[in-house]
């Protein structure tokens, strides 16, 4: 006879349901956390369009990292995109509407026919941790009787921002139509004193409120109300004001970040072998590294405006004459498909290339995290996307801000005026501006922004360690699925073990 512990040993695990939008920057901290389920002894599906995986297999190690944990399985489907598609940019609406009306479909009916993934060795799904982006996840989650778990991707702000939508429009502050830009925002609590209208999330820059896009990101928004459960990569030492506004409309809230942090911490914690994943859909070009080993200490600024924003040849001769007048080093990764406007034509002019060389590099793609936490680097000239201020900010090294779209708009104005490791330049771009922001960062204020850098860094690490409050809420989400496998037994009046 099996005694009680021998029993609970033979059960299975929570199987966990994970479907991020297949952009770089959802799978990268979507990877993370099913990485953090997989040390946990979860089952994970992850869900994937067939071009990222192909991507993902090319230039990253998930594939040896997850077959560690034989728990864990990719799911594929089509996007309904061309492989030549950009899947980025002014473009990403059309691969988004794609993955709605392609991808999705062929979810639910894999879902059905597979009587929601059970198997021999695999239980159902127990919950459907949903990219909070994917309008059809809680109506999904009704009809089948599952727990929807939410996961916000981008800054707890912005979607605070978002969220308050029907108070800004009470309070007339939006639509700005000719309004001061520079005007302070008064009807988001928590933000009051320092968000303007420029650093509401860009969604908001249009003139007529029907504007179809600012109306399906605002639905979607308002869906985590549906949610038994709402993840942010966050944590309480950064956006905890907020984070508490936010948990007065939902059940309940889970900040875990930075995630990629938690992974470092649990690998470590646990003395596992596996590697950290790096979600990254292009080649790395890791000889930039090589050339950041012959630099001085904190000499270099990096560059680079991710994976989805745009950039048009007048604003890369912009940013690169600032650049070489600043007279200091840089790095920057100019993605291939980032340039637009310049007709097939390379968008550094041939003159410009022998000022670059032996002041600066030009990589199309880099493996961000070692770039940052190189001695060498020290600075951030970014886009302000949330994967890459997370990574800066536990690398100890500040900010100047140029942010493109979403809520890179909001972060930016929070590294400058909340966290003060930085400098927003937003809605501007010409090359004394992008000077002398590069010489304040790396000269003039120097020693102010890395020490406030670096403690930052510091408080962001104990709080993914044992004690810290990411730390105790990732606790406490694995206990929270761990205890849905009971209630979804009893709910379908079925033996839970």
């Amino acid at each position: 006879m099996t005694s009680d512990s021998d029993q609970q040993n033979l059960r299975p695990p929570p199987h966990v349901l994970i479907f991020p939008m297949p952009v770089q920057g959802h799978l990268n901290s979507m990877l993370n956390l099913s990485h953090l389920f997989c040390l946990a002894e979860f089952d994970v599906t992850f869900i994937i369009s067939d071009f990222s995986h192909r991507r993902l297999l090319q230039h990253t190690t998930v594939a040896s990292t997850f077959a560690r944990y034989p728990g864990f399985q990719f799911r594929t489907f089509p996007d309904g995109l061309p492989e030549d598609h950009p899947r980025s940019g002014h473009r990403a609406m059309e691969f988004m509407s794609s993955v709605k009306n392609v991808t999705v479909p062929l979810f639910k009916e894999m879902m059905i026919q597979e009587n929601f993934l059970a198997s021999a060795t695999r239980r159902p799904v127990t919950c459907f941790l949903a990219d909070g982006l994917l309008s059809f996840a809680a109506d999904f989650c009704e009809e089948n009787g599952l727990p929807l778990i939410c996961f916000r991707t981008a800054t707890t702000s912005y979607f605070w921002a978002l969220f308050r939508f029907p108070q800004l429009l009470q309070a007339q502050e939006i639509p700005f139509q000719g309004k001061s830009m520079d005007k302070l925002i008064e009807s988001i609590p928590a933000m009051e004193g320092f968000l303007r209208k420029r650093d509401l999330p860009s969604f908001y820059r249009v003139d007529d409120l029907n504007d179809p896009v600012l109306k399906e990101v605002i639905a979607v928004t308002m869906l985590i109300k549906r949610a038994q459960v709402a993840i942010f990569n966050t944590c309480e030492e950064l956006e905890g004001q907020i984070v508490a506004e936010i948990r007065k409309h939902v059940p309940r809230v889970f900040s875990i970040g930075p995630i990629h942090e938690q992974v470092k911490y649990r690998l470590t914690e646990k003395k596992a072998e596996s590697s950290i994943i790096t979600a990254s859909l292009w080649e790395e070009d890791r000889s930039c590294i090589n050339w950041l080993d012959m630099q001085a200490p904190k000499s270099v600024i990096y560059v680079s405006f991710g994976s989805l924003a745009l950039v048009t040849r007048d604003q890369v001769l912009e940013l690169l004459h600032g650049l070489l007048d600043s007279s200091h080093r840089f790095l920057w990764v100019m993605r291939p498909d980032s340039i637009t406007g310049s007709d097939g034509e390379d968008p550094v002019p041939a003159e410009l290339k022998e000022h670059v060389k032996g002041k600066g590099l030009l990589v199309e793609w880099a493996p961000q995290e070692n770039v940052l936490n190189h001695p060498a680097v020290g600075g951030f000239l970014t886009h302000s996307g949330w994967n890459s201020t997370l990574e800066s900010i536990a690398a100890g090294v500040p900010m100047v801000c140029w942010p493109y779209f979403a809520d890179q708009t909001t972060n930016s104005r929070f590294v400058s005026e909340v966290w003060k490791i930085g400098l927003d330049i937003k809605d501007t771009c010409d090359r004394k501006t992008i000077e002398k922001a590069i010489r304040d960062l790396m000269e003039v204020r120097k020693d102010e922004f890395i020490e406030r850098a670096e403690n930052l860094a510091k408080l962001v690490k104990m709080t993914v360690s044992e004690g810290g409050s990411s730390y105790n809420n990732l606790d406490g989400l694995i206990q929270y699925i761990k205890s849905l496998v009971i209630w979804l037994c009893i709910a379908n009046g079925i033996n839970w073990y």
